[in-house]
């Protein structure tokens, strides 16, 4: 995820990063990543130009952008816990309203909408940069290597992890021709100079390395498309009425700088009904089953041709590229209020917002057209009911749960209202909450010597104190809260998302591998030599080896009685050359000597 090598040079120790790799050292280095930072540029040189310089290269670093990693999703941990603006609003009014003290510093900390405040989009960007600063030079050093040939043998082969020799009496170029074709048949990519094959496999791994950093990096701009072009709105909708997709019908609307109301597809639905299951018995009494909002909708501008439809929790209606998602549900109590004098001055269901996970739900039903109290000319009057919808009511408030359902279906609903009478507030201008009633400018009524208040069964009436009518409880209807959203870089996400999966499993099981065949003249017969060296640490390169050298032997069979030769064709460089070969060998080394494979005749293996 940078431009730091991340591979494995071998197990022979690294060059001096400070030198050019020569080529003994350039064929030893399996990664394809740019070359590590030399410690002379640990440290930025003073002046603007070496401080660009040394922020660039800290910001595509690995460790950097393992950083940048972490954070981003720390920074979606507040998203999940925290009700979001952009998926239910409802809830936010909520949160706040029980909530008042945090409500203002959240606010200030952007965290009822993270995912686009400043602090996440400054991780998000800076994630952006580093993963563009990491592909394009590790790209172009992939180009360079496919365009290259294999890197070829190093001088002692014998310091390879995976080594094998044997002495024949085929001639070296037969021995050659023979190992170049047996390695192109294997897929190797092949190249013979110097009385040596060069061979080498497995630039997938790579492939699907880069293969996830671009998906990384896709996934990261469809993000960013979906956020600048694409917006979202609520929509509480009861049974019965409908909604247009027209910035007038939104409860909430969220729109981006490429998304507003002139983008708008036009479409529409009705939601004809709402059926909900629960548990009935058992340890899970009252679990939610199954949500079901059937609908019928329209596209374009012609709301007479309708197509029927039914959206649940995580199957939303797809339609003219939106989404419409069900978020969740509630009780609409229906009331009827009649003044002094029984004329109708309210009738309709008002929505209540759920408390709890069996639906208690409370709201206020605001009667802003009540007129005078007693019909004649004099100052306006209003009335407020602030009240508790149970679907499944106790029998009798509980002394300290009071009139919290039983259970979230509508199996015994009870009403229990409040009365209120005084200025409302709602012609001031000022946005109200429509759930709760503002009683700064109200009266509290007294009925008997109480406070005034009941609890109604549907078809029940309560006759209202100091000549204010009565109000009737009709029944109740089910609302259903919908989010309409529009994200052009959804498919993008998701092709890159797979993509990158594909890309993770494919560096991780293809392993990097390269493979060197040496035939060479020695004391009247030809020494072959073969090595092999892996990315990883790994059994597949020492019998991948192994198989080559045993398919080698039609061609170069072992000499039976040929002499022995343990010193092998490194005995020709001297012992110094040996000695230096020896010095360099790491622990890595040591441990692999166990795994080289043996051809048949003479073998010599150098831990």
């Amino acid at each position: 995820m940078s431009n730091t090598d991340t591979g494995s040079t071998t197990d022979t120790g690294s060059p001096d990063p400070r030198r050019p790799l020569d080529d003994e050292a350039a064929a030893e280095r399996l990664s394809t990543a740019p070359v590590e930072e030399r410690p002379d540029d640990a440290a930025p040189a003073f002046g603007v130009l070496g401080w660009l310089r040394w922020t660039w290269r800290q910001l595509t670093s690995m460790r950097v952008a393992l950083i940048l990693l972490f954070l981003l999703s720390l920074a979606a941990v507040p998203g999940s816990l925290i009700p979001q603006t952009s998926a239910n609003a409802l809830r936010v009014a909520q949160w706040k309203a029980d909530h008042p003290g945090l409500a203002p510093l959240y606010e200030r900390l952007q965290l009822f909408d993270v995912y686009s405040s400043v602090w996440f989009s400054a991780v998000y960007i800076l994630l952006f940069v580093s993963l563009a600063g990491c592909i394009v030079p590790r790209t172009w050093q992939f180009a360079g290597v496919l365009r290259s040939r294999p890197p070829a043998a190093p001088r002692t082969l014998s310091r390879m992890p995976v080594y094998a020799t044997w002495r024949t009496a085929a001639d070296p170029q037969q021995v050659t021709a023979a190992a170049e074709r047996l390695l192109r048949g294997r897929r190797f990519r092949v190249h013979a100079s110097g009385g040596a094959v060069a061979a080498e496999k497995g630039y997938l791994r790579e492939v699907g390395n880069l293969l996830f950093h671009i998906s990384l990096f896709g996934l990261l701009v469809a993000m960013a498309w979906g956020s600048v072009g694409g917006g979202q709105g609520g929509k509480l909708v009861l049974e019965g009425q409908g909604f247009s997709n027209t910035m007038t019908q939104y409860d909430d609307f969220q729109g981006a700088p490429f998304y507003g109301a002139d983008q708008l597809e036009p479409f529409g639905f009705k939601l004809d009904g709402f059926s909900a299951t629960y548990q009935t018995r058992g340890d899970q009494l009252g679990t939610p089953r199954d949500f079901t909002a059937r609908i019928r909708y329209w596209t374009g501008t012609d709301s007479s041709r309708l197509h029927k439809g039914a959206i649940k929790v995580n199957e939303p209606l797809e339609v003219a590229g939106s989404k419409v998602y069900l978020i969740g549900h509630g009780y609409s109590p229906v009331v009827t209020v009649r003044n002094g004098r029984g004329d109708v001055v309210f009738h309709g269901p008002t929505p209540f917002l759920p408390q709890d996970n069996n639906l208690t739900s409370t709201g206020a039903i605001k009667v802003g057209d009540y007129g005078t109290r007693d019909g004649k000319p004099g100052r306006k009057v209003q009335l407020g009911f602030s009240g508790i919808f149970s679907p499944t009511a106790p029998v009798k408030a509980d002394p300290l749960t009071g009139w919290n359902s039983l259970f979230p279906a509508a199996a015994d609903p009870k009403l229990i209202l409040t009365a209120w009478a005084g200025d409302l507030g709602t012609d001031a201008g000022i946005p109200q909450n429509v759930y709760q009633l503002d009683t700064s400018h109200m009266k509290q009524l007294r009925q008997d010597g109480d406070l005034a208040r009941a609890a109604l069964k549907p078809g029940q009436g309560w006759k209202l104190p100091d000549g204010y009518g009565t109000l009737t409880f009709d029944g109740y209807q089910q609302w259903a809260s919908f989010t309409i959203a529009h994200r052009p870089g959804n498919a993008v996400a998701l092709g890159s998302a797979v993509l990158a999966v594909l890309g993770l499993i494919g560096s991780l099981l293809i392993q990097r591998r390269r493979v060197w065949v040496r035939a060479s003249a020695a004391g009247g017969a030809t020494v072959v030599e073969t090595a092999g060296l892996a990315r990883s640490e790994s059994a597949r390169i020492a019998e991948e080896l192994a198989e080559l050298a045993v398919a080698l032997q039609d061609d170069a069979p072992a000499a039976e009685d040929g002499p022995q030769d343990p010193g092998g064709p490194q005995d020709r460089n001297g012992p110094g050359d040996r000695d230096g070969a020896e010095d360099r060998n790491d622990a890595g080394t040591r441990e692999h000597a166990e795994a080289r494979p043996h051809g048949s005749g003479t073998t010599e293996e150098r831990g």
